[in-house]
């Protein structure tokens, strides 16, 4: 449930702290443009500032001998330094921004400083820190289990979901890179799912025109993450 004086922000976070909670961070937040393939966290380095969404999608990338695949998305639901919430000061991967928005930010000392002045807002955090590990955890068993479609569907979907209309700014070679596949093979998903009228897909840029279509497509890879975010974190 939202509160009144939280009701300015659209970053689903913020609009859920306790007042208190809120007036801690609240002198610290300063509104910014996310432009595509900003770096908000960078693997191995001390995070500086944390970043609520306002709009636009950052996405989680890990890179091992070479190679990156993405494995979380961060839209208005969340937030970038999860790992302050646990007691790090590190990020164990890349985070950059995907899709073109914006975001509340704040250093990293004020925001430490929050946290240690209110067990209420660690522990209302550490509510969507779990979140992110169930939605982590499960792109790591999509991957590994699912088809290209099937993963395809349900990274569209979460994409979607993090966007305003029905437009995605995304390119093929971008789309490789976050699902881990190679780009002929993203290409002809793309194909398939526009073949079956779910998606319009042109240069740059992917439609989506059925999104019971897309979940159906998705065969179960989508859904439970996001009924946990609802359960722990609310609408």
């Amino acid at each position: 449930m939202t509160n009144p004086e939280n009701d300015s922000y659209r970053n689903q976070l913020l609009r859920r702290l306790d007042p208190g909670d809120l007036g801690l961070l609240q002198p610290h937040l300063e509104l910014c443009d996310l432009e595509p393939k900003t770096t908000l966290e960078k693997a191995d380095s001390e995070i500086e500032t944390v970043y609520f969404l306002e709009d636009g999608i950052a996405s989680v990338v890990a890179t091992a001998s070479g190679k990156e695949a993405e494995v979380g998305l961060v839209g208005f639901e969340g937030m970038t330094g999860a790992a302050l919430v646990m007691g790090a000061d590190y990020a164990a991967h890349q985070c950059y921004v995907q899709s073109a928005g914006s975001a509340f930010r704040m250093g990293t000392e004020p925001f430490k400083e929050a946290l240690a002045n209110s067990p209420t807002l660690r522990l209302f955090l550490l509510r969507y820190v779990h979140y992110f590990h169930i939605q982590t955890s499960y792109t790591a068993l999509i991957n590994a289990k699912s088809n290209l479609e099937e993963r395809l569907a349900r990274w569209l979907l979460m994409c979607d979901d993090r966007v305003h209309g029905e437009r995605l700014a995304i390119t093929h070679e971008f789309l490789a890179v976050m699902l881990g596949a190679r780009r002929p093979g993203v290409t002809v998903g793309l194909q398939v799912l526009e073949g079956r009228g779910f998606i319009y897909s042109r240069r740059g840029e992917v439609h989506i025109r059925d999104r019971s279509g897309l979940a159906a497509c998705a065969n179960g890879t989508y859904g439970k993450p996001e009924a946990d975010y609802v359960r722990l974190v609310g609408l």
